[in-house]
């Protein structure tokens, strides 16, 4: 929906709030037109069900007003004596519209000062489970929300099982697009495997300001551009043409920004013709090809020995050679030295082995190890449109600055002349920034190499903390649990140190205090 016709839809919204509540408003000694001015009659309406004027914000928050909206019809039915069970079904499964009946055709006084406390044990459990879902949900989707790691796709820097908080505010909180939705879960309701969300209707796209710009190497959380897969994991027939803020969240490392070109030679990443640098927590793996000799070339104890990340990808039995998907610089180092390597050569694809995968197309010859130059774009930047640059821009133009901003872009092509909507089509300026992100695992990650740039609209967050990692393949509960990641931070130099045992003498402290602090008011 665009913003005219959700301005339009907000105005009919108010207008059906004002003629089934204008009796209400003044039985409860207000003016009858109070009911009809937006967002003043939310104010009003607080007033008279006796609920703080804050309340008013929470119906204009998207997902939280779904969770306000059915207290708000129970507590005006109840300010006018309608306190029964059926009263309060009535006013729930009529989506509210039972206001209309006790409007029109109940004798009802209105309640002053009626006592807010539920009158039953259950009702106060109901009132504390929506209060608690209400504020997990602003700070889940505004401030921080929690996320695990299921691929390899960053190792070292992040395994497997990591359990990160990632913030919302660094790079600004974007308001959910999507209006009516489950609290607190992503595109699937748990256990039941069923989408946890409605596609209509959409909120246009809105970001509030954050207090830092994206930047190369950052670790960055955004929505998968090409997910149409229903849930994350799911790679079967089924497609589903999912919002923005459902698609699959995916974690990659920023390795080009606005503006960059990048290029990879040999699996070796370049911007604006120089080497990326990468912080020293970061860990990039690539593959190798590893011939063994003599009888103590044990496979499992190299594994183990050098923390190979997934293992072996292919063995040939007449050469003795082992293929293995990830191994770091710094375990390749260690393997030359083992007696029983006779060599150790790193797999790379050849310069004009196509991969039709590879983004934009398998035209241009390109594959996973020489990749580009590509330009990154930026927000107002001009590029030419020609035949030849068109398929790097298409998605852009028609998906991520068309459909995906309510605006129907179509690009068509007739010989070598390209028309957008009907109208020749030499030059594109943009309307949003772009990233390329790529995973330090890089023969064993799906990322910008093989579906092209992220837009700033799929900018999800900046993951900041480990609080928790389970490695699933250790035995026993407690050799499960990465004791040294957990309560690390994910940036940062050095090694990552844990703060885990400064938080247990933190809460030991704090819960000593309240101990005695209670012992001694109750003395």
């Amino acid at each position: 929906m665009t913003i005219i016709q959700w301005f339009i839809f907000f105005l009919l919204v108010q207008a059906i709030h004002g003629a089934g509540t204008w009796r209400l408003y003044k039985i409860a000694g207000r003016q009858a037109w109070e009911a009809f001015v937006p967002v003043y009659n939310a104010v009003i309406l607080m007033k008279i069900i006796n609920r703080p004027w804050w309340w008013t914000i929470l119906l204009f928050i998207p997902i939280v007003n779904l969770i306000m909206f059915p207290v708000i019809w129970v507590e005006t039915a109840r300010s006018f004596g309608k306190h029964t069970k059926a009263d309060t079904w009535l006013s729930v499964l009529t989506l509210g519209f039972y206001l209309y009946y006790i409007n029109y055709t109940a004798d009802v006084t209105h309640i002053y000062d009626r006592s807010l406390k539920p009158r039953t044990e259950v009702g106060e459990w109901v009132s504390s489970i929506l209060f608690a879902v209400v504020a997990a949900t602003i700070v889940h989707t505004y401030f921080i929300q929690p996320f695990t790691i299921p691929t390899s796709s960053l190792e070292k820097t992040l395994l497997v099982g990591d359990f990160l908080f990632v913030s919302k505010f660094n790079y600004g909180a974007r308001t959910p697009q999507t209006t009516v939705s489950f609290p607190m879960v992503h595109d699937t309701i748990p256990g039941l495997g069923i989408k946890s969300y409605t596609n209509w209707p959409q909120l246009p796209y809105f970001r509030f300001p954050g207090f830092e710009d994206i930047e190369r190497t950052d670790i960055v959380v955004f929505n998968w551009p090409v997910d149409t897969v229903p849930y994350f994991g799911y790679h079967g027939p089924i497609s589903y043409k999912k919002p923005v803020d459902k698609k699959s969240n995916y974690v990659k490392r920023t390795v080009g920004i606005p503006g960059d070109s990048l290029k990879i030679v040999d699996g070796k990443v370049y911007i604006n013709n120089q080497p990326l640098q990468l912080p020293d927590r970061a860990k990039p793996q690539y593959s190798y090809r590893v011939k063994g000799k003599g009888r103590g070339f044990d496979l499992r104890n190299l594994i183990n020995r050098y923390s190979i990340t997934d293992g072996v990808k292919g063995y040939n039995k007449e050469t003795r050679e082992y293929d293995f998907v990830a191994i770091s610089d710094e375990a390749v180092e260690k393997f030359r030295n083992h007696p029983n390597v006779a060599s150790i050569t790193r797999i790379i694809d050849p310069v004009g082995d196509a991969d039709p995968k590879i983004f934009p197309s398998a035209k241009t010859n390109w594959n996973a190890d020489q990749f580009g130059p590509i330009y990154i774009p930026e927000e107002g930047k001009t590029v030419a449109i020609t035949t030849e640059s068109l398929p790097f821009y298409k998605r852009i133009i028609e998906v991520y600055e068309g459909e995906e901003m309510g605006i129907e872009n179509k690009v068509t092509t007739k010989g070598n002349q390209i028309f957008l909507n009907g109208e020749p089509l030499s030059e594109y300026t943009f309307k949003q920034n772009y990233y390329f992100m790529m995973g330090d695992n890089r023969h064993n990650s799906e990322d910008s190499r093989f579906w092209g740039y992220v837009p700033e609209t799929h900018i999800v967050g900046k993951p900041i903390f480990i609080w928790m990692s389970w490695d699933s393949n250790a035995d026993g509960f407690f050799n499960k649990i990465r004791w040294d990641r957990v309560f690390t931070t994910v940036g940062g130099e050095g090694k990552p140190v844990s703060y885990l045992y400064y938080f247990l003498i933190g809460l030991v402290i704090v819960i000593g205090f309240n101990f005695f602090r209670k012992r001694k008011k109750k003395a």
